[in-house]
């Protein structure tokens, strides 16, 4: 008899899930403020190169690749909420020491870039342990018809936390000056801790597990190979790398991109990534409204969208490609949004596989296959934000031009999300899969 499942508490309910949701508010308005906003101050305020907002960017995901052991140590335990809490108040310290690395960096480089250094390590591990656990959490807590729905509502959150963030940030920062930064930067971080605060507050019951099962108090090291054996996870595992690697690779460009060729202000180009997210918000809404995830109509009809998303994403990028070579006139802005929207239309879809998937096999292991795909996911996040910015600093050197460099970029990128369709029509998550799931886990 399974101990583990007489004790557990009852499934979440939809206010339940939507307090959870404001979690990834929080979380997305901390990351926003790191690697979108610092990005930019970086580059075109301060006027260093492009490269040093990217490593340290990368930095903090290759950080997360802690995260299968976050997630292990919080199936481990009775309880998620500690961790999620302990995670964002990192992540909120790591932010506000980044903003004031950055505000040192004229005045004292080589000290400023080592507190970076520890500001974007605190980034990420907080991300990690947080995201992390929440999605776990969520995977355990929810049945598993309302698994995709759930992973698809708190993501939206998510975005709409980064949109309405990047939008206040961004009317708050004109004219830029380095005190109106540390404030924005300061009530961030503040305001997410507090959210979080108020969201988890009793939301998770007594605990996750009255008893612990003897299975899951394998080492960490068992318990990853076996989920790596199984054919459905590895398999979505590489897509969520590829399909990662393609979104990234424009995150840390577009706002230097938008202020050198396009000659936007801080405030404007912050604004653009709101029209970014404003698509990729609509992008889940309809996709979640039609129905094609969340109904269980067939996981062939999810690759559907998934496949559809990568392909609009390329066809997105091709026309900002042209835009680069334009210059001032293209409607920048419409194409940011049609961007965004099919970015939507893909990650909302592969969320709700991602969660089917992590509520596969014996409770407890939740958070460990949550943390696997979370690694794959931020190994391509810190990969390609790098090589996005190291690209256009190359191009801009090669060519002299500052359209050509960045065109050249986003005809990369394009090309990486065909490479992402051709992998997703090809991923089955059939049934069977999910029972060689359960069999590795029990194995």
């Amino acid at each position: 008899m399974n101990l583990s499942a007489m004790n557990a508490p009852a499934p979440l309910g939809w206010l339940g899930i939507a307090r959870l949701g404001l979690v990834q508010s929080a979380l997305g308005a901390n990351v926003m403020l790191a690697t979108s906003l610092l990005n930019r101050v970086m580059v075109v305020e301060y006027a260093l190169a492009a490269a040093i907002p990217a490593g340290l960017v990368g930095w903090h995901y290759a950080v997360q690749l802690s995260r299968p052991l976050w997630g292990h140590g919080s199936d481990r335990g009775n309880r998620r909420t500690p961790w999620i809490i302990g995670g964002m108040g990192f992540l909120a310290l790591g932010g506000i020491l980044a903003t004031n690395a950055t505000l040192f960096a004229p005045s004292s480089p080589i000290g400023a870039l080592l507190v970076a250094m520890l500001a974007y390590a605190m980034i990420g591990a907080g991300v990690g342990a947080s995201g992390t656990s929440l999605l776990a959490l969520l995977a355990t807590r929810t049945t598993p018809a309302r698994r995709p729905a759930a992973a698809a509502l708190t993501w939206i959150m998510m975005i709409f936390g980064i949109v309405v963030t990047a939008g206040v940030a961004g009317s708050l920062l004109d004219p830029f000056s380095p005190q109106r930064l540390a404030l924005v930067a300061g009530g961030v971080s503040l305001a997410a801790f507090l959210v979080t605060l108020i969201a988890v507050a009793g939301v998770e019951g007594e605990s996750v597990r009255a008893t612990e099962p003897a299975e899951d108090r394998a080492p960490f090291g068992v318990v990853i190979r076996e989920i790596w054996a199984d054919p459905a996870a590895r398999r979505f595992t590489v897509f969520v790398f590829v399909a990662m690697l393609a979104y990234s690779m424009q995150d840390m460009i577009l706002e230097p991109f938008a202020g050198l060729v396009f000659e936007m202000t801080p405030g404007q180009s912050t604004s653009l990534s709101s029209v970014q997210h404003m698509g990729v918000l609509l992008g889940m809404i309809l996709v979640g409204v039609g129905g094609a995830v969340f109904a269980g109509q067939g996981r062939a009809r999810m690759r559907m969208w998934v496949v559809g998303g990568c392909l609009g994403s390329a066809g997105a990028l091709g026309l900002l490609s042209a835009a680069a070579m334009a210059g001032p006139g293209w409607p920048l802005r419409e194409t940011v949004f049609v961007l965004g929207f099919a970015n939507g239309v893909f990650a909302v879809s592969a969320i709700g596989a991602m969660m089917d998937l992590a509520g596969a096999g014996v409770p407890g292991r939740e958070g460990i296959r949550m943390g696997l795909w979370g690694a794959a996911q931020a190994i391509a996040f810190g990969l390609g934000g790098f090589l996005g910015a190291v690209g256009s600093d190359i191009g801009r050197a090669a060519f002299g031009d500052d359209g050509r460099a960045f065109s050249a970029v986003f005809t990369v990128e394009a090309g990486l999300f065909l490479v992402a369709a051709m992998i997703a029509a090809r991923i089955a998550v059939t049934e069977s899969s999910h029972i060689n799931l359960h069999r590795g886990a029990t194995a």
